[in-house]
């Protein structure tokens, strides 16, 4: 059977809903310093990126149709890796949402997916879920989930130093 327009644009729409990622992880602090630690690039150039990368620029506007901008330059001494976006949503302490692009070799943005993570308040510890879509194959958004999950990690040791501090 020929594919019609309508089959064609169903194929994509499942494709497209299998190259989403979410991930949910429970981090114990209060929900307004989570936030913050998401929010404020003082706090962010100290925890983003991978283990194997070390994030040596992080700057942002964090309000909706402000920009944001990062760099993380591989332990290994490969090729510094940039990446930025323009912020979608800002719901302090409950929600931001931003475009992600990682930058070629001459420095233009690639591809955008749009990241939302929600930060829900669970007293004295915050459940923090994120989802990215947008992704052109199941392979970009696997090597993203191995990426965020380290990152994650290490938020997790970053908030071990800053708990019980002002921060």
């Amino acid at each position: 059977m020929p594919a019609t327009r309508k089959n064609s644009a169903d194929h994509a729409t499942r494709r497209a809903a299998r190259a989403e990622l979410t991930i949910t992880r429970t981090f114990d602090a209060p929900r307004d310093l989570v936030y913050r630690l998401f929010t404020e690039p003082e706090h962010i150039v100290r925890w983003m990126g991978p283990r194997g990368f070390t994030a040596m620029n992080f700057e942002q506007d964090a309000r909706v149709g402000g920009t944001w901008r990062g760099m993380l330059r591989p332990d290994d001494g490969g090729r510094d890796l940039w990446q930025g976006g323009t912020f979608r949503e800002i719901r302090p302490p409950e929600r931001v949402s931003y475009t992600f692009a990682w930058d070629d070799e001459r420095g233009t943005p690639g591809p955008e997916t749009i990241v939302t993570i929600d930060f829900a308040d669970l007293g004295t510890r915050t459940r923090v879920t994120f989802h990215q879509t947008g992704f052109a194959t199941k392979s970009d958004r696997d090597g993203h989930r191995g990426g965020w999950n380290s990152t994650f990690d290490r938020l997790e040791e970053y908030l071990s130093l800053v708990r019980g501090t002002a921060a």
